[in-house]
């Protein structure tokens, strides 16, 4: 059963993570992404030696797609790509600006091409201002969008990352968004457009409504951090961490009445949920006390008998065991020639018309070369002839001997 965006082709010239994500997003969804990188390959594949060739990171961003190796720099391999923008609906990149333009892949040259073509440009910092020149991944977005002030350590005040590369996702599910709605706008119109995001633009807008909201309201502007503490986190019980967040009245009644406290119930300090954030730190103190007078296994029936949404920390070997993933069945095997069984977690969204699925693992570099040239015309001659003066390249080929 084809997926909700069969039919559809995106180049993809990403790298990393980002721009491989939100395509890979589309790829699960049926459309054909055709990854498109040098010969040397996208820095994600030299990380780690993973199995065969193949490295779990590049693995798990690049699962659906197909690749051609190909020298942008040379007259031939421009051409290449020229004659594919000219089959693809979507065309996508995560060039710094003003390097699409000079190797002659700016949105002019590419809509001369293909007029309606949906042009997603990623950038870190966005095309203009003292930035926007810089090279930026995941941590500089964290320092630069205000997430690695609101992780800071609340003793030491140290600003701290997630550790994990969240703006890159967040840029990712942002963009393969972006780019469905594009492509509804232009079925609806028959035009396409420009679609520019930056991970900077993404962050700030992600984070904005929980950790911004006090520089909402104009002229009545105040510091984020004032009395932050941020919601209930993670507590210690005698044998293992739990997580437990009490924000309604009601659950902050049932905390109360499973932790045996039901006087806290009615305390003027914590009567509201406006009293409890602005004592935030009296009742997390008191919290946190009272979790570790209990085993988790007899602390999480009580909360979750009096409706507190609570949960132990698992890790993420015991994630493999959970019954809640196995019942989702949200992490497959798959049993692959090349790569021995591979586990990877389905596609999150459930289609119940047009399923998005795992069809193929991550290519090799440059391993559908001949196929997608072969789909532009070009002949068994003309792929050797590309090949031997290293236009293109395949990673499971032997270089051509320079004699």
């Amino acid at each position: 059963m084809p997926g909700a965006m069969d039919g559809v082709r995106i180049l993809d010239l990403t790298t990393m993570v980002a721009g491989p994500v939100a395509t890979m997003t589309l790829a699960d969804q049926g459309a054909d992404v055709i990854k498109v990188e040098s010969p040397h390959g996208d820095l994600m594949r030299h990380f780690s030696r993973g199995r065969n060739g193949m490295n779990p990171g590049f693995l798990s961003c690049n699962r659906n797609k197909r690749s051609l190796a190909v020298d942008l720099k040379s007259a031939d391999g421009l051409q290449i790509i020229r004659r594919l923008i000219a089959t693809a609906q979507v065309l996508v990149h995560n060039f710094r600006p003003g390097i699409a333009e000079r190797i002659g892949l700016g949105e002019e040259a590419v809509r001369a091409i293909q007029r309606d073509i949906v042009y997603v440009s990623i950038t870190g910092y966005g095309t203009k201002g003292p930035y926007a020149g810089q090279r930026a991944y995941d941590p500089v977005i964290q320092a630069m969008s205000g997430l690695a002030d609101i992780q800071r350590d609340r003793d030491t005040r140290r600003p701290r990352m997630v550790r994990t590369i969240i703006a890159d996702y967040t840029t990712a599910l942002t963009a393969a968004q972006a780019i469905t709605a594009a492509l509804f706008a232009r079925e609806r119109t028959g035009i396409g457009q420009h679609v520019r995001l930056s991970m900077l633009d993404a962050m700030i807008a992600y984070l904005w409504p929980e950790a911004m909201p006090s520089l909402t309201f104009v002229g009545n502007e105040s510091d984020p951090s004032d009395g932050e503490v941020g919601p209930d986190l993670v507590f210690a019980t005698q044998d293992r961490y739990i997580t437990a967040a009490a924000l309604s009245d009601d659950e902050w009644a049932g905390m109360c009445r499973a932790l045996n406290r039901q006087e806290l119930i009615d305390d003027p300090r914590f009567k509201t949920a406006r009293d409890r954030s602005i004592n935030a730190v009296e009742r997390r103190s008191i919290t946190s006390a009272e979790l570790e007078k209990w085993r988790a296994d007899e602390i999480l029936p009580r909360l979750l008998a009096n409706d507190v949404p609570s949960a132990p920390v698992v890790s993420r070997f015991e994630l493999l065991q959970d019954a809640q993933v196995r019942e989702n069945q949200i992490l497959e095997v798959f049993e692959t020639e090349a790569f021995g069984k591979v586990r990877m977690p389905r596609p999150a969204a459930q289609f119940g018309r047009t399923p998005a699925t795992v069809r193929a693992m991550a290519p090799m570099l440059g391993a559908d070369n001949s196929a997608i040239l072969a789909e532009l015309g070009y002949d068994p001659s003309d792929i050797a002839r590309l090949e031997s003066s290293r236009v293109i390249h395949n990673q499971s080929r032997k270089e051509p001997s320079d004699g």
